[in-house]
């Protein structure tokens, strides 16, 4: 079972080459990274998988993205969530593997629908620990009760949950340990945060029995 970091986002989107955040994600206890954009420069000693993002209106520039080049050749394919239409039809794309950015839908954008059908697809709702992180007050708050109606349909319906730092420095990066903290504060458990951890390898290799750690 590898533990990965769902997402971060080196040079030129942030500030750090990608050898510099993998060989950080490494001493921060993972044995591989996402990174969104562009991977050619991999790293030996950490498993780095390339990333693609689609943000669209619809699901129909959804549909002609996933047709990209550069979109077929990544290894993990995300889209950003958007309202509860969309976000129930995304889900159905084939080629669709994560949905991010569920922070900053409103309440009820991924309802029971959406995450009974993700289920089905084995789609995943990613975790991005940057809004934990940088926002604060209300906004935090939101977030963190956004990812707690999340994690409550996700116990509810089973889908697979993955978990980003989505750092774009090393400075943005946290351990495993601090991660583990952070989803405590919306109530994830740590096994809850070991099986997410560990969902990016089996999206890549999903005929991999699933081993669940204690």
């Amino acid at each position: 079972m590898k533990i990965t970091d769902a997402g971060i986002h080196p040079y030129p989107a942030g500030d750090s080459t990608v050898a510099r955040m993998a060989l950080e994600a490494a001493g921060l206890g993972f044995d591989s990274v996402v990174v969104i954009g562009d991977a050619a420069h991999r790293p030996p000693g950490i498993e780095v998988l390339r990333g693609a993002v689609i943000g669209a209106s619809s699901v129909k520039e959804v549909l002609k993205r996933v047709r990209d080049p550069a979109v077929r050749r990544a290894d993990i394919v995300y889209v950003d969530a958007g309202d509860i239409s969309f976000n129930r039809a995304v889900v159905s794309v084939k080629e669709v593997n994560v949905v991010r950015s569920i922070h900053a839908t409103r309440r009820n954008a991924f309802d029971h629908v959406a995450a009974r059908t993700a289920a089905e697809q084995g789609v995943a709702v990613d975790i991005s620990m940057a809004p934990i992180i940088h926002l604060r007050g209300t906004k935090r708050q939101r977030a963190l009760q956004r990812y707690a109606d999340i994690l409550s349909l996700q116990r509810r319906y089973g889908f697979p949950l993955t978990i980003s730092s989505d750092a774009r420095s090393i400075l943005g990066q946290r351990s495993v340990r601090e991660i583990r903290g952070l989803c405590a504060l919306f109530g994830m458990t740590g096994a809850e945060v070991t099986e997410a951890f560990s969902s990016v390898g089996r999206i890549v290799e999903p005929h991999r029995p699933v081993r669940v750690v204690e």
